[in-house]
């Protein structure tokens, strides 16, 4: 009975250590000042090839990418994060229309600033998928300098 619950846990143990390994996204991120009172940040992802991540309005299972940007005094969000339009695939298994972007895509958020330079914080929260498999949902902190 000890060697079936040690078996179990190793099993366990070097599934996760592969699944926190495996990163098929890369994140950078840049500002770009509009005026003295605007900017706009750009947050782009890069896939590795076959993997995509799911769109900021996908319906049902799959976890939609979804920025959350923290307070502060120095910046207000201008509207809503916004991507170029999603490749669009009907899943049979899940019986759904997913919407999804491969390779690259670049997101926008413009902000009004209070203040000349200021550095922007959040986190971006994504899923991974291949043909294959799926990653569990990740989450990736970011800090943006705006000058």
């Amino acid at each position: 009975m000890k060697r079936i619950i040690l078996f179990a846990v190793l099993i366990f143990a070097f599934t996760r250590v592969d699944a926190q390994l495996e990163q098929p996204v890369s994140w950078t991120y840049l500002a770009k000042k509009v005026n003295k009172n605007e900017a706009t940040l750009y947050l782009k992802a890069k896939m590795q090839n076959r993997w995509h991540i799911y769109s900021l309005d996908v319906k049902g299972i799959p976890a939609k990418t979804s920025f959350s940007f923290s307070p502060s005094k120095d910046y207000i969000l201008i509207g809503k994060t916004i991507a170029p339009k999603p490749v669009s695939k009907f899943d049979k298994i899940l019986e759904l229309n997913l919407t999804y972007f491969e390779n690259e895509v670049v997101f926008a958020q413009r902000i009004k600033l209070n203040k000349t330079s200021t550095i922007v914080k959040g986190k971006v929260e994504f899923m991974a998928c291949n043909d294959k498999k799926c990653l569990p949902s990740d989450e990736v902190a970011f800090s943006i300098p705006v000058k």
